[in-house]
């Protein structure tokens, strides 16, 4: 599972993006919601992407991870260090841009997301003969209890 390569013909990099989607803030501070800016980063910085779907406001097992593991200190200080943030989020009662919320649908597509919370993390990289995305998936999990074990099965996958 370490090193499966999918390609991402979904065009989810051409997503134009309005004044909607730019002014959109996402449910855990400091996380992209747009993959072309997580895309960026990861390029600028080597890191891979961690992408988190989830159902921010009607999710229960999603708030008892974000409570846990994703609003920690500790965890954002962990994060800053060895993952670029992607949120994926369905949420019921808050107004999400319709470009967001058709790659988010795409995103749960491609990485085969059948239920919430789910992590998965990936590297991204455009292929230069036929340039499209190619995303190598490095592993997923879903709820984890503690900040440790978390970064521990994400360090594991990373490595």
């Amino acid at each position: 599972m370490k090193y499966i390569i999918l390609a991402l013909t979904l065009g989810l990099m051409a997503f134009q993006i309005n004044a909607q989607a730019e002014d959109y803030e996402p449910a855990h501070e400091g996380w992209h919601v747009m993959l072309n800016d997580a895309y960026q980063e990861s390029q600028q910085t080597g890191k891979p992407i961690m992408a988190y779907f989830t159902g921010s406001d009607w999710c229960p097992p999603c708030r008892r991870f974000s409570a846990a593991v994703i609003n920690k200190p500790e965890f954002n200080e962990w994060a800053k260090d060895n993952v670029v943030l992607l949120e994926v989020d369905s949420p019921r009662r808050k107004q999400v841009p319709q470009e967001i919320q058709q790659q988010n649908q795409h995103l749960s597509q491609a990485f085969n997301v059948r239920g919430v919370p789910r992590i998965w993390v990936f590297n991204m990289n455009q292929n230069g003969e036929t340039g499209e995305m190619e995303v190598e998936a490095l592993g997923s999990t879903g709820f984890v209890p503690s900040v440790e074990d978390f970064t521990s099965q994400v360090e594991d996958m990373i490595n």
